[in-house]
């Protein structure tokens, strides 16, 4: 028997070297993910390492058609590469793993149980079909839109890519631009095409927008990682409330865990007259919501923490809880990766948040990451916030504004 050792990024790449290389009646004996490379344990790829053997009296030989169906599933696999080596033009059809001839009463018998270390291997082999199938079925998708799109499209696709947009909501703008030039039966010339991705993406951001403090609610919770600046966004809005909208504020901060943080919104306690208390733990809450019993309004400031641990987000909620009309905005940097933005809003919206505050609007030039949240979690965008200044670097979120500057100056693009 020879036997050899691959390392892939993913199975199907291994399949196809093994079956060039030891021949179509070679089998897979193990499949494991490892690490390889870096620099002193650090930087380390993730790799899938295959073990593959065939009998030395088998020729080696490549599988020039697809082979009678089995029940093994490295047939299945080889039969899903060679549909896709054929061409993807039939990629929108469901692949299902090839029908086995039914066997003998005798032969199901004769046949030893699978092991449960086989039945895991098969799963996974299986689950890395589907993964390809899907795969084969986007990349078909995306040079079936490639080939359709005009230059000022692909200018448009560009620029949305620069912005972080996911894929998902520039593929299916792309295709609702289309849609709308074949019912009109001509091409959008550049201007057009910014224009009508500007409406579309108002439409989908329509049942979001108008969002602000309820008016209903006499405690307003600010919820955040450490850095995005609740503090400052905080003193930005009790300004706005007592100097423009005439209400008798009153702050909270359960950010004992920064000193600094209680000595900065103390300082802005102090410039806009407003009373502060401290609380430690939920025990103190009543204590100082009788303390502020005359506030209209009161603003929370909660600790900033590493809201990626459960245990953390679980701590601030305990925070939350109130007899009275009260709300909670969650407080988010534009500055932050949107992997990290994506799995804080998860946290969160877990417990019914939904409102969101984005704040250093003046520090980034990419704005995609605020319409993928708001999209995948179903966020109301309160605020935009920026600078330092006091109260003036706030204003609320519109959704025209902030289109032009997700798609920018299309002359310029």
């Amino acid at each position: 028997m020879r036997v050899k050792r691959y390392v892939v990024n993913a199975l199907p790449e291994a399949v196809s070297r093994i079956r060039t290389e030891l021949g179509k009646d070679a089998v897979i004996l193990d499949t494991k993910e490892i690490k390889v490379g870096g620099f002193m344990g650090m930087f380390r790829k993730k790799k899938m390492e295959v073990i593959a053997a065939v009998e030395t009296n088998s020729p080696k030989q490549p599988d020039p058609a697809p082979r009678k169906a089995t029940p093994e599933v490295h047939a299945v696999v080889e039969q899903i590469l060679q549909t896709a080596q054929r061409g993807t033009s039939a990629g929108t059809a469901v692949m299902e793993p090839p029908a086995a001839a039914a066997p003998s009463p005798a032969a199901v018998e004769a046949q030893p149980p699978k092991s449960a270390e086989r039945e895991n291997k098969e799963q996974y082999i299986l689950n890395e079909i589907r993964d390809l199938r899907e795969y084969m079925i986007k990349l078909s998708k995306q040079q079936s839109l490639l080939h359709e799109m005009s230059e000022p499209m692909l200018q448009l696709k560009e620029r949305l890519q620069q912005q972080e947009l996911d894929e998902e909501w520039i593929e299916k703008l792309v295709e609702e631009l289309l849609e709308k030039q074949k019912r009109e039966n001509r091409s959008f010339q550049k201007e057009e095409v910014w224009q009508q991705a500007k409406s579309i993406m108002a439409g989908w951001l329509e049942p979001f927008s108008n969002a602000d403090i309820s008016s209903e609610a006499r405690i307003v919770h600010f919820v955040g990682p450490t850095g995005v600046g609740k503090t400052t966004t905080i003193a930005k809005l009790a300004a706005d409330q007592t100097i423009k909208r005439g209400k008798k504020v009153g702050f909270i901060t359960s950010d004992t865990y920064r000193i600094a943080a209680v000595d900065q919104l103390r300082t802005y306690a102090n410039i806009l007259n407003v009373p502060l208390e401290v609380v430690f733990s939920p025990s103190d809450l009543p204590k100082a919501y009788k303390g502020l019993a005359e506030r209209d309004l009161i603003f929370m400031d909660t600790a900033g923490r590493n809201f990626r641990s459960e245990l953390y987000v679980s701590e601030v909620i305990s925070l939350l809880q109130s007899n009275e009309p009260n709300e909670t905005i969650l407080v988010l940097s534009l500055t932050g990766k949107t992997t990290d933005m994506s799995i804080i809003a998860d946290r969160f919206t877990k417990y019914g948040i939904r409102k969101v505050l984005f704040t250093k609007l003046d520090e980034t030039t990419v704005f995609g990451a605020i319409l993928n949240l708001i999209l995948k979690y179903q966020l109301q965008p309160t605020y935009l916030a920026s600078g330092q200044t006091v109260p003036d670097d706030i204003e609320r979120f519109r959704v025209s504004l902030y289109l032009d500057k997700l798609l920018g100056d299309g002359e310029n693009e």
